[in-house]
């Protein structure tokens, strides 16, 4: 054995030394390979040197002189002509380590312009700056400039204005003990410079181009998070002493309230109604009116319904803009933002009150000949609150289809109204998804005798949907699945009375679980299907989605009343993560309904309701994945106790990200004008709101 080891050593160091000298005489004896030649072999433990990547390869490569012994035995590449050369292989080489810095500098830039877009938009939603669509950073900077009481001029020109800012900032003085010199305040801010430029974008070198995309993301913050950290801690004694002055600055503001601080745009809601079923402006005065006072409580804008009913309301695809127009032109006058509601619903069905607004007159028509357009319960009743979501892509309405129908709609109205776009006036479209404008079905219509707090109807027995849900069943290899329960009992209905939702009833056995997820995906479904295309219609525009507060029977095990209305949410299953996953993909902003005490504690017990849980999860959920969150008050009427709980769900105390809402919508159903009494506080809501006062 020892004898064979030695001759099998000697046959590899006799290969190894041929293959190092491009020798073909086997009567060598073999000899030991030079280091010099095998500078990435480790000989002796010696300490390997970083190779030169990028343009620096080629410089350190033309800067090497060969040897005489080096071209004889073939060891430079591309010279000589030995057995061991390849001629060109070094230029083959710089070319990828080229491409390899041309990526990353790719990189670079596609991170510098994702902060740019980030703070752009932050500017435009929190500061509200009046940057135009396109800005650019001179926009920017000339923006910043005027807040600070800086004159600049249309050709660059900046100067001082001859009197001071009304706002000046005091910071504490610094104890003589420890001065800092101008010098060194400098010398820190450029070593603090620098540090920042290296620290904004972290590559390894062995990194591939697809390794740097998810290097660049995992490192960057959400523009939800209203700021960006990418400097490192400055090494220097000086630079210590400056962080330790702009630390003195900080420590006389209050640590526990950081979210006191930010500022939540509001904006309210104006009256339904004020446009006529014939598409005209009610009361131009009462809006001059209307307007001036929310001015005067320092509003930030107003959300105004454009109902589908009164724009389409006689003709298909005949638009009449024309009582909007004159609105918008008021609303620019106060200089007020501007969000708008693609209303696709129906209005007064349910609710009490004078305003009824009904779909479209030529869809009723075609629901008469055909009623399965609309949700069907399973007595067979309709629904005519919205279009069922089973049409979206059937020809059924003069041969377009459900979403087709909406495509139009919105595309009429950003052509209509790209002024404002391109002015920036319009600050968001928020797009109607289902019942009540909320991504929800009609499980709960008062017209058929539904009271709170009765779990519902599932509204899936039109035969487009029972169609396909036969369809999913025998694919499934479960044809006899293919129907709605028939076990889960009325409108008024509490869990425990049905054999579907009481405690481990049918809904967690393999039908129900097959059923509630296909009923669910519908859902999910159609807000992906209208999103598509209102991605496309509003390009560059923030896309808003409602979801409801179903914060009833909360508590139980199956969450009766929240699958009824498509949310797949029992005790044991997270059904929102999956639909805020969706709706990542269109960069969508969530605003939720705030549910208020409007019943008591007794009345919540008996509903087994839990607004504030069924709050912290679709809130948190919604976070969790990145998305901007708005919100809205369910009720209309509420005092400063109610004021200062949604000051809470919209600025949640110490939160460990600092998140909070991206705006607030408050609703009252009168003018503010005239029901000004229902909230007198609102103005100091508002100011909660802006940061201006702390809790």
């Amino acid at each position: 054995k020892h004898q064979r080891s030695e001759q099998l050593h000697d046959t590899k160091m006799h290969t190894l030394n041929n293959t190092t000298t491009g020798s073909q005489d086997p009567n060598l004896d073999p000899i030991p390979p030079d280091p010099d030649q095998f500078p990435n072999r480790s000989h002796n433990h010696h300490p390997q040197t970083r190779r030169p990547r990028g343009f620096a390869a080629a410089a350190a490569a033309a800067s090497i002189v060969p040897t005489e012994s080096d071209v004889n035995n073939g060891n430079i590449a591309g010279i000589g002509g030995g057995e061991g050369s390849s001629g060109g292989g070094g230029g083959g080489k710089g070319k990828r380590e080229r491409e390899k810095e041309k990526e990353r500098t790719k990189l670079r830039e596609r991170h510098r312009r994702a902060i740019t877009s980030r703070m752009l938009a932050g500017l435009r939603q929190y500061g509200n700056f009046p940057l135009p669509a396109r800005a650019d950073m001179n926009d920017v900077i000339a923006a910043l400039a005027r807040e600070a009481g800086w004159s600049v001029d249309a050709d660059g020109t900046t100067y001082r204005q001859s009197h001071q800012p009304n706002h000046v900032v005091q910071y504490p003085t610094r104890s003589i003990e420890s001065p800092l010199s101008s010098s060194t305040l400098k010398n820190c801010a450029k070593a603090a410079l620098e540090c920042q430029q290296h620290s904004v974008l972290r590559i390894d070198e062995n990194l591939s181009p697809v390794s740097l995309d998810s290097v660049v993301i995992a490192e960057s913050d959400h523009p939800g998070n209203g700021r960006y950290t990418g400097a490192s801690p400055i090494p220097s004694v000086g630079c210590l002493e400056a962080n330790q002055l702009l630390q003195d600055v900080h420590s006389t503001e209050p640590r526990n309230d950081f979210t006191e601080s930010f500022y939540v745009p509001v904006y309210a809601m104006l009256p339904v109604g004020i446009i006529d079923s014939f598409g005209q402006l009610v009361d131009p005065e009462g809006v001059r009116q209307e307007l001036s006072y929310m001015k005067s409580l320092n509003v930030d804008g107003v959300v105004i319904d454009c109902w589908w009913g009164i724009v389409e309301g006689w003709n298909p695809q005949k638009y009449v803009w024309s009582g909007y127009r004159e609105l918008f032109n008021r609303i620019r006058d106060f200089k007020l933002k501007l969000q708008v509601v693609m209303a696709f619903h129906e209005y007064g069905g349910n609710a009490s009150g004078n305003v009824i607004i009904s779909l479209p007159q030529w869809v009723l028509e075609i629901g008469k000949d055909n009623p399965d357009i609309f949700f069907t319960d399973r007595e067979g009743r309709r629904s005519f609150e919205c279009l069922n979501w089973s049409i979206d892509k059937e020809r059924v309405l003069h041969g377009r289809t459900g979403i087709e129908v909406y495509f139009d709609f919105m595309r009429s109205f950003r052509s209509e109204f790209d002024d404002l776009f391109v002015e920036g006036l319009i600050a968001g479209v928020e797009v109607g998804l289902g019942a009540s404008g909320e991504l929800k079905y009609p499980s709960f219509p008062e017209r058929m005798g539904w009271i709170y707090p009765g779990i519902g109807e599932f509204q899936c027995y039109d035969r487009y949907s029972q169609s396909n849900l036969q369809k999913e069943a025998k694919s499934r290899g479960f044809a006899f699945w293919g129907k709605g329960p028939e076990n889960a009992g009325q409108y008024n209905s509490q869990p425990h009375e049905t054999g579907f939702f009481q405690e481990r009833g049918e809904y967690d056995s393999y039908y129900g679980r097959f059923f509630l997820n296909w009923y669910s995906q519908l859902l999910i479904g159609h807000a992906e299907n209208v999103l598509s295309l209102a991605s496309l219609a509003f390009e560059e525009t923030k896309i808003i989605v409602k979801i409801p507060a179903i914060y009833w029977s909360y508590k139980t095990a199956s969450h009766a009343a929240e699958l009824t209305a498509g949310y797949y949410n029992p005790s044991n299953r997270d059904g929102y993560s999956l639909l805020f996953e969706t709706l990542k993909k269109y960069s969508v902003t969530v605003k939720f309904v705030c549910p208020g005490p409007q019943m008591s504690s007794n009345e919540h017990e008996e509903a087994l309701a839990d607004p504030e849980g069924l709050s912290w999860q679709v809130i948190n959920a919604a976070w969790d994945k990145k998305l901007l969150i708005g919100g809205e008050n369910a009720i209309t009427c509420f005092d400063r106790e109610v004021c200062m709980r949604l000051v809470d769900i919209a600025k949640p105390r110490n939160h460990p990200d600092s998140n909070h809402f991206s705006f607030f919508t408050y609703r009252q159903p009168s003018p503010l004008i005239q029901g000004s009494t229902c909230f007198p506080d609102l103005n100091y809501f508002i100011k909660h709101m802006h940061g201006e006062i702390q809790r």
